[in-house]
């Protein structure tokens, strides 16, 4: 079965990497990758080399990330985008093409292959964010797809409820629970070693991305954010920068501010996923509005300060504490919630066997049609 996987982040070729590694280790597949997007851009730290050093075919490297972060420029890459791919698929032979979650750019690779029927495997659908645009592009893609993968039970529902039709739509759990279960952290001398942060000192992980419905709004919140940090001195501050979104340079600006403001800010485009989850795992708690604290944050689990309206419609867990950007609560928050143990709960995101049982569907999806 020749397999495509549509990648154009750090952040989705680290929840691929399990299904990844599983369908490489089976002769039953034949695996590309099409990479594009940020992995190719030398500002968010040239990541296709992590797929490189791990050995996967690139079939394809398309360039068409933005000028710059403005909704122009968004729009105009979505456009590029788009009419890149139409000379992939023009070509393409592939018997199926995974896309995973939300972006703008995940949205006009795959726009760009209906006309050719493409058929297009979707993870991480079903899902809502509300302060975020990735809404309109996540649904997009799930009515655009033939086959689904949902992480979570409610997920799957609202697939189904989305595309009226309820054939091919599975809750195999999440991809990031199967590489927490799988993979092998560092201890902190590793992590201070490849990375040169302390990890045995109090640490607060996090990533703030633009609210790209109300990008307007980025200016305070970025501000807010930045002072609500600068009122936590007992911990050092472990922070990934923001996506390739909508005005998310002011983000990045703040946070570069921030490190000139106060000690023991440790500013990092990319940490890898084996790195971050590392950081993850020592850290006292994480603080932003990224994904990762809903997904990767329920398994240790981590106490999560979720901020503002991006996540908003996602499935909370009992360690998630949603907050508004007020630097007096987000910080006092952190140092009550520092010193207490996490509430235990049930796994909502699967047991870690998402890769085994994609597999399992695809063989036998493949073999009887």
């Amino acid at each position: 079965m020749k397999i495509a996987v549509l990648t154009s982040s750090r952040a989705d070729y680290g929840i691929y990497l399990p299904l990844l590694r599983a369908m490489e280790a089976d002769p039953f597949f034949d695996l590309h990758l099409i990479v594009f997007g940020s992995h190719l851009s030398d500002a968010f730290g040239y990541t296709v080399e992590l797929i490189e050093k791990d050995g996967f075919t690139i079939d394809h490297r398309i360039e068409v990330m933005p000028a710059d972060d403005s909704p122009g420029e968004i729009s105009a890459a979505i456009g590029k985008t788009t009419q890149a791919f139409s000379q992939i698929w023009a070509q393409s032979e592939y018997d199926l093409v995974f896309a995973l979650g939300d972006r703008f750019e995940m949205f006009a690779a795959v726009v760009s292959g209906v006309p050719f029927n493409i058929r297009f495997g979707h993870i991480h659908g079903g899902e809502t964010t509300l302060g975020a645009i990735d809404d309109a592009f996540r649904h997009s893609i799930t009515l655009m797809a033939s086959i689904h993968f949902a992480c979570a039970e409610a997920y799957k529902e609202r697939i189904i409820q989305i595309r009226g039709d309820k054939n091919l739509v599975f809750n195999t759990g999440a991809l990031s629970i199967d590489l927490l279960k799988s993979c092998e952290l560092m201890k902190q001398e590793e992590f201070m070693e490849r990375f040169g942060v302390d990890l045995n000192q109090p640490t607060i992980l996090s990533t703030l991305h633009p609210e790209t419905v109300s990008y307007e709004r980025n200016i305070v919140l970025a501000e807010t954010f930045a002072e609500a940090l600068l009122h936590l001195p007992g911990f050092q501050l472990v922070i990934t920068m923001p996506n390739a979104d909508t005005f998310g340079k002011v983000i990045r600006e703040k946070l570069q501010q921030l490190k000139q403001l106060r000690k023991g800010v440790h500013l990092f485009e990319n940490l890898g996923s084996i790195g971050y989850l590392s950081c993850m795992k020592y850290s006292k708690m994480l603080i932003g509005n990224t994904s990762s604290g809903f997904y990767d944050a329920s398994y240790f689990p981590k106490w999560v300060i979720n901020l503002g309206n991006r996540q908003k419609g996602r499935i909370r867990t009992p360690n998630i504490i949603d907050l508004e950007f007020n630097p007096v609560s987000i910080a006092e928050t952190a140092r009550k919630i520092a010193g207490l143990p996490v509430p235990e709960f049930e796994p909502v995101y699967g047991k870690g066997d998402a890769a085994a049982k994609m597999i399992k569907i695809l063989k036998n999806e493949f073999t009887t049609h």
